[in-house]
């Protein structure tokens, strides 16, 4: 199981948020290549990088910032926040990011994102579906988790044929930031029904035990962000606890 240290970006510094919410936010690192180094000098071999005013703003807004991080050092950068257009993706992959994360519009737009998938290849982008549940149905939430999609997760995710789509990412908002634990129970059912896709699990990890469940239900990634953040565990121990 590969796992992703977070680094969400605001205003240039290293943040987190609670819930998704904009306006709870905890600040970390004013220096997010330090953060970086740190990272990869505890083992990391992929970073996740969020640009936060590109998801509020709806546009990026720190593409100049997350190209220099990925040509700091060598790791491989995973990155999104804001994507909308073409060109959006292209100017991150360029910048040296590995793999662009695709957000509201893999639900919105999915014959757009189906094309860049075939432009760009499966393995040069990750969608992301951040859920939020309403009565137990998984329910996408768009344009930095303040609306709501039109449908649930499932059909968001059967617009992209098995063989089309190699990556996403799902995060269960209600947990993210919150050290909760992740919701095993959404996570076994996507790599259940879509058993094809590399899944990699968002929100709520706080323990070493958390990442081990998530091994244990098949997961192929973790994000881990606050727990880090907090020193609930290092870097270090968390690789050694799912290798």
């Amino acid at each position: 199981m590969i796992l992703y240290p977070a680094i969400d970006l605001k205003d240039g510094v290293c943040v987190r948020l609670m819930h998704g919410r904009f306006d709870a936010v905890t600040r970390y690192d004013d220096v997010p290549a330090a953060r970086l180094v740190s990272f990869v000098g505890e083992g990391a071999a992929w970073v996740h990088v969020v640009d936060l005013d590109g998801a509020e703003a709806g546009a990026a807004r720190q593409h100049a910032l997350i190209g220099e991080l990925a040509g700091a050092v060598e790791v491989k950068v995973q990155s999104g926040g804001g994507v909308r257009s073409i060109d959006d993706v292209r100017l991150l992959l360029e910048a040296g990011v590995a793999r662009v994360v695709i957000g509201s519009l893999a639900v919105t737009a999915p014959d757009t994102v189906a094309s860049w998938l075939a432009d760009f290849g499966p393995d040069r982008i990750t969608l992301a579906l951040d859920v939020k549940l309403e009565d137990g149905v998984p329910v996408p939430a768009l344009k930095g988790w303040t609306q709501r999609a039109g449908v649930d997760l499932w059909a968001a995710l059967s617009a992209y044929a098995p063989g089309t789509l190699n990556h996403i990412l799902v995060t269960d908002v209600g947990r993210d930031g919150a050290l909760t634990g992740p919701n095993l129970e959404l996570l076994a059912e996507v790599k259940q029904r879509r058993p094809e896709l590399q899944l990699q699990a968002s929100g709520g990890v706080s323990s070493l035990e958390d990442l081990t469940a998530l091994k244990a239900i098949g997961c192929d990634g973790a994000i881990i962000g606050r727990a880090l953040y907090e020193g609930r565990f290092t870097l270090s121990d968390a690789l050694a606890a799912v290798r």
